[in-house]
């Protein structure tokens, strides 16, 4: 699957750019504030219905303005998609495919698979769990729309039963029989949520050791750990043990929505025992192992961008990125970086299959 054209009208800091794209890497070079990034969450957009960067949508209308527009084309096995999104300050986000409106955004998730990696990632290491089941949802609902849609249930039902137990606090009563229909929705989307997020890591893991090693040069050792309090209890049982604690703390504290993700080098912490090259090639291998697992599910690769990735990273591991990702593994794929210098270098074995923008250059608004 290939991006063939993007437009992008009033998003973000653009006025209006169309981009006529190749078929295997696109890099996108200029200084700082230029757009580059903005380029890729448009990308970004196009697959996933919202920005990666910033999910209020009204906060990606371009300054002044009170709409923007965001349009793809795609070719996958000689037939074209046009995909569109647009969105105007006071109406609803409209989504199209092929010119016709989708009636739940949820419902084009999967359509056109993307992996994206920015400095942004460093927050799966240096922030809390959520962050962390964010990307393992991420990852599972662009292949199995039955999994996002227990995830929307389950986060349906976790919602109601915090504002009860929020309101039997209030009014100094307590109710269990209303818990118990929550419960009962809570353990039934969320037992196979953790079925499948415990299965996602485990078929996830060799793809990602691969390529760790391959980076590394072969010399560290680290580990993808699941963690859930559902594999000592089932969540039946998990919620009636809380239910004193979840009283005092007017919130549900037992739940898939507790799950975490441990991110080790040598069986300890990266965030505490891990050098930021390290980090960073923890981070670029876990996301190519997404881009070859989606790959894998879906039977096509999925776009990768890579935004500003080079920082950091000795010039022995960019070149082994590159070397990855201008190989036949991987689809087309999108980098953008400040220096057309490094860039140039850094594809000098794929130049017949790179254009590169230099986006100081062009004219935009």
């Amino acid at each position: 699957m290939n991006l063939k054209h993007l437009s992008l009208v009033n998003f973000k800091n653009y006025a209006s750019i169309d981009l006529e794209l190749g078929g295997n890497i696109n890099c996108f070079v200029g200084n700082n504030g230029v757009g580059k990034t903005t380029v890729l969450d448009g990308i970004y957009y196009l697959s996933f219905c919202k920005s990666y960067f910033n999910p209020i949508d009204i906060q990606n209308v371009k300054f002044g303005e009170d709409f923007f527009v965001v349009q793809g084309s795609y070719f996958h096995d000689e037939q074209k998609m046009d995909v569109y999104c647009g969105l105007k300050k006071g109406s609803k986000k409209k989504f199209k495919w092929n010119k016709k409106d989708y009636s739940k955004l949820a419902d084009h998730i999967g359509k056109l698979p993307l992996v994206i990696i920015t400095p942004s990632d460093a927050q799966l290491i240096s922030e809390g769990s959520d962050i962390r089941r964010k990307f393992v949802d991420g990852v599972i609902s662009q292949y199995d729309h039955e999994y996002l849609e227990h995830l929307l249930n389950y986060n349906k039902a976790l919602s109601h039963r915090n504002a009860l137990l929020k309101l039997f606090f209030k009014q100094r009563r307590f109710d269990e029989s209303s818990l118990e229909i929550w419960d009962e929705k809570l353990a039934q989307y969320g037992q196979v949520i953790h079925k499948k997020r415990n299965q996602f890591i485990e078929e996830l893991t060799p793809y990602f050791n691969e390529y760790y090693q391959i980076i590394s040069g072969g010399n560290e050792q680290v580990e993808l750990k699941f963690q859930s309090q559902l594999f000592d209890h089932n969540l039946p049982e998990l919620l009636k043990m809380s239910l004193d604690e979840d009283r005092f703390k007017t919130y549900t504290t037992k739940g898939i929505h507790k799950d975490d993700l441990s991110l080790l080098i040598s069986g300890h912490p990266i965030k505490k025992f891990g050098s930021q090259g390290q980090q960073k090639s923890f981070l670029i291998s876990l996301k190519l192992a997404q881009s070859d697992f989606m790959f894998n599910k879906k039977g096509y690769k999925p776009l990768l961008l890579l935004d500003d990735i080079f920082d950091k990273l000795d010039d022995l591991r960019v070149k082994k990125i590159i070397d990855l990702v201008g190989s036949d593994r991987f689809g087309q794929t999108f980098i953008t970086d400040t220096s057309e210098r490094r860039i140039k270098e850094a594809v000098t074995s794929f130049s017949d299959e790179t254009q590169i923008f230099n986006l100081s250059e062009m004219v935009y608004g």
